[in-house]
């Protein structure tokens, strides 16, 4: 039985695919176009080589999607081997020069040679859905932080007691900025109307927002130079800011009404401090499928919870932070764990006892988020819901 391996460097426009034997010899080697029929022929030629393909692809979406799925739909397995691998695999073969074509048969050979390579499989429906929608969600409040803090910025310039004494992440205060940017405005309008104005366009609390702005104003009498066409900066930024509250709202229920057509959502929000959009981030980052990492020490490897020894020689003991890990899926251990703390008896005891022994806030909040993947990797393989204390064991 001939077996052979398969690299493909992806790209937007254009893939090049490498195709080599057991010795390592070059076989195939093409530029082909991201195109279906072009790919369903490189298939074809690449299957005539041998008995058995394996493939090796250095992207698992975007560009690559396309290559992906036909390979899956023709049930071919297909290994992901990242860019940064590829870089520094490559600097143990021969020649220094960069090529489609070198990256591809480094591909090639790196999937001949290695074992431990994440195998690609179809994804679910419902998981393709929420990494499009979480993706999109913190692109969205990416956008909103760097509003609020240009709104700040411009703030700042023209009124700095208001921009200190506003909470410009809730709504009320955005609101209130549509309408007052500049501190004659509201001296002019007065205590009274300014409470019915924020009255009138539903804001909580209007009448402390209205005293603490008044307050604000009445410290300041000097009009700063540009004020006019800043004010009218400062109520577009505001406006947009509530845009983008209304973007994001909308896109959590979507992403809420998606999650829970998964089979696992019980499982993952039965965990205290996995919500139901840290509960989406989490499947979207996985896949849901606990069988491609194999235990839970390679899930928190995977999350960047797991810490890396770098031992040499008398030195033992000494570990660090990994390089290598997805980012999101950490963000969603972490932040997690820190909602647990503040909500489950559990958490926060193991939090203060590691506390206790002398490590700091975050090498406390990391711990606990490397205990809880062991809890949640259990919950998934058995597919049973979180409970405060576990069941009792079936006795004989």
């Amino acid at each position: 039985m001939t077996t052979i391996w398969a690299g493909i460097d992806a790209g937007k426009t254009h893939h090049h695919c490498v195709a080599i034997d057991e010795s390592g010899h070059r076989l195939l080697s093409r530029r082909i176009a991201n195109d279906e029929p072009d790919l369903l022929q490189l298939l074809t030629d690449v299957l005539a080589l041998g008995d058995t393909v394996t493939w090796g692809i250095d992207l698992a979406d975007g560009g690559a999607a396309l290559a992906i799925t036909l390979l899956l739909d023709h049930e071919q397995p297909v290994h992901y081997i990242s860019g940064r691998a590829i870089h520094r695999a490559s600097e143990s073969y021969r020649g220094e020069g960069k090529t489609d074509a070198k990256d591809a048969a480094i591909i090639a050979d790196q999937v001949r040679v290695r074992r431990d390579l994440h195998p690609l499989r179809a994804t679910h429906d419902t998981v393709a859905d929420l990494k499009i929608l979480t993706a999109r969600r913190l692109d969205l409040v990416a956008d909103r932080t760097r509003t609020i803090n240009r709104l700040r910025a411009q703030l700042t310039g023209i009124f700095p007691g208001l921009e200190r004494a506003l909470n410009l992440t809730n709504t009320g205060p955005l609101v209130l900025l549509t309408g007052y940017q500049t501190p004659a405005a509201l001296r002019r309008t007065g205590k009274t109307r300014l409470k019915t104005w924020l009255r009138n366009r539903r804001v909580l609390r209007a009448d402390q927002l209205a005293e603490t702005a008044l307050e604000a104003a009445m410290r300041q009498h000097t009009s700063l130079p540009g004020e006019k066409l800043t004010a009218q900066m400062v109520h577009t930024l505001a406006a947009e800011v509530m845009a983008l509250n209304q973007q994001i709202a909308e896109i959590d229920k979507t992403i809420g009404a998606r999650f829970r057509e998964h089979q696992a959502y019980e499982v993952i929000t039965s965990m205290p401090g996995l919500g139901v959009i840290l509960g989406a981030e989490f499947l979207a980052a996985t896949g849901g499928d606990m069988d491609l990492f194999g235990t839970a020490d390679r899930l928190a490897g995977f999350g960047g919870v797991a810490p890396v020894p770098r031992d040499s020689g008398k030195i033992s003991g000494n570990l660090h932070r990994p390089r290598r890990y997805n980012r999101r899926l950490q963000r969603v251990f972490y932040i997690s764990a820190l909602f647990s703390i503040r909500y489950c008896e559990d958490s926060r005891r193991f939090y203060e006892r590691k506390r206790a022994e002398g490590k700091r806030h975050v090498q406390a909040v990391l711990a606990l988020a490397r205990r809880r993947v062991n809890v949640l990797w259990a919950l998934l393989r058995d597919g049973r819901t979180y409970e405060a204390k576990p069941p009792t064991p079936r006795t004989a």
